[in-house]
């Protein structure tokens, strides 16, 4: 069922904070690791920082999130993809660059589950708020869980551009990891086919081609399942 104006402006409020953070957070998080591994370029340029609004994109991180919720909310599916200002890493610079550089793309990622994890506990904390700041916590929090999650996950499929690409070339034999870095090119378009074209493409068909989600689906279960566990909710 179609979202009305009032339930898109109550969902955008909800998720406004944990999308941005989640987003901004990620790249923030490259930059410091790199900066411990050696690599000061992101330091230099006042980017190793985890002030989400020095890794803000005005496109990235709030037009494109924002006109993809609006637009997929008429759907009754709200869907919200986006990105912040990508954290300068120069590989050669760090001590240890094959090594290092795993580290560093793993560092994203593994943001998200911490972000992840806090929010869960902070959720277990929300029914000592008053009334509807109680309401709007649980739903940003619960959100929070989730969207980081999904941002961790997806970001760990392997191929480049994304982290998950960078940690396969850092750790696969070079006949593997060399022809890998080299798709890095077309990534952006394989990721753009894959996300929003292919699934376009299934609906034509009445067909499920959501690839991207049959690959993260069960890990984000499975984590989600963890995470439930380990907070005791």
């Amino acid at each position: 069922m179609p979202l009305d104006a009032g339930q898109i402006i109550q969902a955008l409020s909800v998720g406004a904070l944990p999308v941005i953070f989640a987003i901004t957070l990620h790249e923030a998080a490259h930059g410091f690791v790199a900066y411990r591994l050696g690599d000061d370029t992101a330091w230099r340029m006042g980017r190793v920082t985890f002030n989400p609004i020095k890794h803000i994109d005005l496109f990235g991180t709030i037009i494109l999130p924002l006109v993809l919720f609006i637009a997929t909310a008429a759907t009754g599916k709200p869907f919200v993809f986006g990105y912040a200002k990508p954290v300068p890493v120069r590989f050669d610079r760090l001590n240890h660059p094959r090594r290092d550089m795993v580290w560093v793309a793993l560092a994203g990622p593994g943001t998200n589950l911490i972000l992840a994890l806090v929010s869960a506990i902070l959720l277990s904390g929300v029914h000592f708020l008053p009334g509807m700041f109680r309401t709007w916590s649980d739903a940003s929090l619960q959100l929070s869980v989730v969207f980081n999650l999904i941002i961790g996950v997806f970001n760990m499929i392997p191929l480049p551009p994304l982290d998950g690409g960078r940690v396969a070339v850092g750790l696969l034999p070079d006949f593997l990891a060399i022809p890998l870095a080299r798709s890095e090119r077309y990534g952006m378009l394989i990721l753009v086919a894959l996300l929003f074209l292919l699934p376009l493409i299934g609906e034509q068909f009445h067909m499920d081609l959501n690839v991207v989600w049959w690959v993260i689906e069960r890990p984000i279960d499975w984590l989600l399942n963890l995470i439930s566990w380990l907070t005791g909710q």
